[in-house]
């Protein structure tokens, strides 16, 4: 890079590496660039605050404008030749360091403690990138990792760097695209706006920075392992592989003793929060689950978690709010806090104990009929799907030799009568039907009632008594709760619009019922909430290119402690559907079902969907179930 140097002719210049003005008639020093369009740009610097660690320069007379200082009588230009030619010997130097440390590296392999260091050393100049984290001001900026735009307003973590002339460079990413893996963040005291955000979003950053820990102690055990290994003698190494050819011997003859310690360890170091009660110092707090405040003098519960680097996390809830379904509390002794409660408190967190142990024994009898009910072998599950193609045949030989049938095919679950829920009474009626969802508008044929979002009558869409629903998220199509917009889905089975195209053309009516409970919680961006729920679910219709009724559960699963009606698996949704959108047409439950992915198997998120199902009294598919042949 072309090297200049001369007096500053004005005031105007500032240095591109202090940002202070340049005095005129100072010497100064430029690095020449190609700009836009092939034009000649100089950033010029202060003498000494010249980058002369990562510009070479082989020679005084490689510098421009050298002569031109000779001739400037007014100026000390002998103690700026010198200073020139001091510079130039600097510039280089740092380069030449490196390779010379390269060639050490190379001569002596044996030396861990060199190769350590100098790791060390190369690992903090490549990575001394910094983070910083804001909400995106425009829609221009785009993800460096998946290359979709990052959506005004949304969160988006960047990393800066400084290049070789001293500039800062920011590359943006989503929250979920960020590089955990390659960029150590060990607080978030250095994550730069992080006391800006919104207490979502900085709970948020803060798993992002357990990840970054797990990942970084991850790497650094694999490095010492490694180093280890390498030092080893034979010896040695014999005697460890004996030693664990020994411990599988003894785990396959079955220690139980061992195994339950193991077992024992393993869930307490990942089940490692404790509960507390208090009563809430001021009116701060909001709860986890609802995100509404919890008011001062107000009893709440906090899940105390200890993340990666010894800091205890909580994370308050309303008394109500508590997940007792997934935090086991077995005994009152186990909640901090509780000697020093009302009595009338004191005993309602009884009753949540007794709610948690009721709660662990029915998961524990659910796991035991849903290990009987879904571990099937492949010839089984062929069979079910086989009679899914059988009740369509079946209605299409019906339509056309208009005869009726007594025969009814097998489905994945039981028609038990005694799990169906009564109906509730919806009142619903044109005047309750909204152009908006609370604040946040809706795209056109898009309609709110109560705590529903639905899509209004498609072109083409029939009303029928055969009604064949699916879930969205993870049964129609692939997406993720990191991830807004309205095109961040993808299919989730090659096969969805054949079966679905087949379904209509044999006179079906497609409906889809979905959760999105993120609309109602996300006061501040349930715009782009609603925005990107609404454009995945638009997009999906117009991919699989059949008309289908859409129905959205905005609620929270429990709202001042009373459950949301529509929220799967309460049947809400269902009713509505079936009352006040089928033109009245009486729905032949023996030919109607319901496809869903969270069936309560081993890995799956919840059980909504069997249960929907169940209340409803429909017949229930897995999507590998229904989509793989």
């Amino acid at each position: 890079m072309p090297i200049v140097a001369e007096y500053a002719k004005s005031n105007r210049s500032s240095c591109k590496a202090c940002s202070k003005a340049i005095a005129s008639k100072t010497l100064r020093v430029g690095l020449i660039s190609k700009g836009p369009g092939g034009f000649d740009m100089t950033r010029w610097h202060h003498l000494e605050c010249f980058p002369a660690d990562s510009v070479s320069i082989d020679s005084v007379d490689d510098v421009k404008g050298l002569s031109a200082l000779e001739v400037r009588v007014s100026h000390p230009k002998k103690d700026d030749q010198d200073a020139l030619a001091k510079l130039v010997e600097q510039c280089g130097e740092p380069a030449k360091e490196q390779v010379d440390e390269k060639e050490e590296e190379v001569t002596d392999p044996e030396s861990d403690e060199i190769i350590g260091e100098k790791v060390k050393e190369t690992k903090g100049s490549s990575a001394s990138a910094s983070v910083i984290a804001e909400y995106a001001k425009s829609s221009r900026s785009s993800c460096k990792k998946c290359s979709q735009t990052i959506a005004a307003k949304e969160l988006r973590l960047g990393m800066v760097t400084r290049d070789s002339r001293g500039f800062d460079m920011t590359k943006w990413h989503h929250l979920g695209c960020f590089p955990v893996e390659s960029v150590p963040v060990d607080s978030v005291e250095e994550i730069g706006g992080f006391s800006s955000l919104q207490s979502d979003d900085q709970d948020a950053l803060k798993e992002l920075v357990l990840q970054c820990g797990k990942e970084t102690s991850k790497m650094e055990e694999d490095k010492d392992e490694s180093v280890a290994d390498k030092g080893l003698a034979e010896e040695t190494n014999k005697r460890k592989h004996s030693q664990v050819e020994e411990e599988v011997e003894i785990k396959k003859a079955g220690s139980d003793e061992k195994s339950g310690q193991k077992v024992k360890e393993t869930k307490d170091s990942s089940a490692s929060s404790k509960v507390i009660a208090e009563y809430a110092k001021s009116s701060r707090s909001s709860c986890k689950k609802c995100s509404q405040p919890i008011a001062a003098k107000e009893l709440r519960l906090g899940m105390v978690t200890r993340d990666s680097r010894g800091f205890d996390m909580t994370k308050w809830h309303h008394l109500g709010c508590f997940p007792v379904e997934s935090v086991p509390v077995d005994s009152v002794e186990d909640i901090g806090g509780f000697s020093s409660l009302q009595n009338g408190d004191q005993d309602t967190l009884k009753e949540l104990v007794q709610q948690c142990v009721n709660k662990t024994l029915k998961m524990d009898e659910d796991n035991d009929e849903i290990g009987t009910d879904y571990h099937q072998t492949e010839e089984a599950n062929k069979r079910k799907h086989s009679q899914v193609g059988e009740m369509v045949v079946e209605d299409e030989v019906q339509t056309n030799e208009n005869q009726p049938t007594t025969r009814k095919p097998k489905m994945n679950t039981s028609e038990s009568t005694s799990q169906v829920v009564a109906e509730a009474e919806i009142s619903f009626s044109a005047s309750d039907v909204k152009e908006k969802y609370r604040d946040a508008s809706l795209l056109p044929k898009w309609k709110a009632f109560e705590t529903v979002i639905f899509l209004e009558r498609d072109d083409g869409l029939n009303d029928s008594e055969k009604i064949a629903t699916f879930d969205f998220d993870g049964c129609l199509a692939k997406t993720s709760v990191k991830k807004v917009g309205a095109d961040a889905w993808s299919l989730m089975y090659p096969s969805i619009p054949e079966k679905l195209q087949s379904l209509y053309s044999h006179g079906y009516k497609l409906v889809i019922f979905t959760n999105e409970s993120n609309i109602d919680r996300w006061k501040n961006k349930r715009q782009a909430a609603v925005d990107s729920k609404i454009g995945r679910l638009n997009s999906f219709i117009k991919r699989v290119e059949v008309p289908i009724q859409v129905f959205i559960a905005c609620g929270v699963a429990s709202s001042g402690g009373k459950d949301d009606l529509y929220r799967k698996p309460k049947p809400g949704m269902w009713q509505l559907m079936k009352k006040h959108f089928n033109s009245g047409i009486e729905i032949d439950m023996d030919k109607s079902f319901y496809v869903g992915d969270a069936a309560g198997r081993k890995g799956d998120h919840s059980d909504a969907d069997i249960k929907f199902a169940q209340a409803n009294g429909l017949k229930f598919f897995t999507p590998e179930e229904y989509f793989i042949a």
